[in-house]
């Protein structure tokens, strides 16, 4: 049964995904992947096969793929060469429509938000600061430690460092593309909200039982709804 909405509970931080998110780099992605597939003598993929296969931990989805997990010597050929070529992509990577806007009247309205990535924390910090994006969030986190990880953990870690700023996750929305971002919302007691502009396909972002939008403006309308 859903918890009725009262001032106590009432969501007032939203919690941003980036790749696939906030960041429209799915095209990046998907050269990426095909690149590293390419090195290990593996087919390309389409993007529709992507995101219908898509899931996090990533060694999983290229279980999906492969029919098997990668052996450890092809995940690290297979990690290594995806980074590579994604980073190399990703600087042309722009904005998802209307995100700066978004971010902007969202602040305005006297809210907080924050970001959250499972990309490298050190990759991740200047690529925001070059959007000029960063002066809309209480903080910014990327992943540290290994890249077969999942959200959870690092929202865990994200919200216990937004402690003291009015934060806390039952007042939290977070806006993803992927069931991982539900799941990693739903094990802290927040709410999610997930985006079909990223990384998976409309049916299995619905098997996560949470609101699903096409557009950013649809995913912040939701989260205020929420409220509601």
């Amino acid at each position: 049964m859903t918890e009725p909405t009262t001032e106590a509970n009432r969501p007032n931080h939203i919690v941003w995904d980036w790749n696939g998110t906030l960041l429209h780099d799915i095209d990046a992605v998907i050269t990426a992947t095909n690149a590293s597939f390419a090195e290990l003598g593996f087919a390309p993929i389409t993007l529709e096969t992507y995101r219908d296969l898509y899931v996090v931990p990533v060694p999983k989805f290229y279980e999906r793929l492969m029919g098997r997990l990668p052996t450890d010597e092809e995940w690290v050929v297979m990690d290594e060469a995806f980074h590579r070529h994604y980073w190399a992509a990703a600087a042309g990577a722009a904005l998802a429509e209307g995100a700066r806007e978004l971010l902007h009247e969202w602040q305005r309205g006297g809210l907080t938000q924050s970001l959250l990535s499972l990309a490298p924390h050190e990759k991740l910090v200047p690529l925001v600061q070059a959007h000029g994006i960063d002066r809309h969030f209480l903080r910014v986190d990327g992943r540290i430690g290994p890249s077969h990880t999942s959200k959870a953990g690092h929202l865990v870690r994200h919200l216990a460092a937004l402690d003291g700023t009015g934060v806390t996750a039952g007042r939290t929305v977070l806006i993803g593309d992927a069931v991982d971002d539900a799941l990693a919302a739903a094990h802290v007691g927040a709410r999610a909200v997930l985006y079909t502009g990223g990384s998976h396909s409309r049916s299995s972002l619905e098997s996560a039982g949470v609101p699903v939008v096409d557009t950013l403006a649809e995913a912040v309308r939701t989260a205020r709804e929420l409220a509601e």
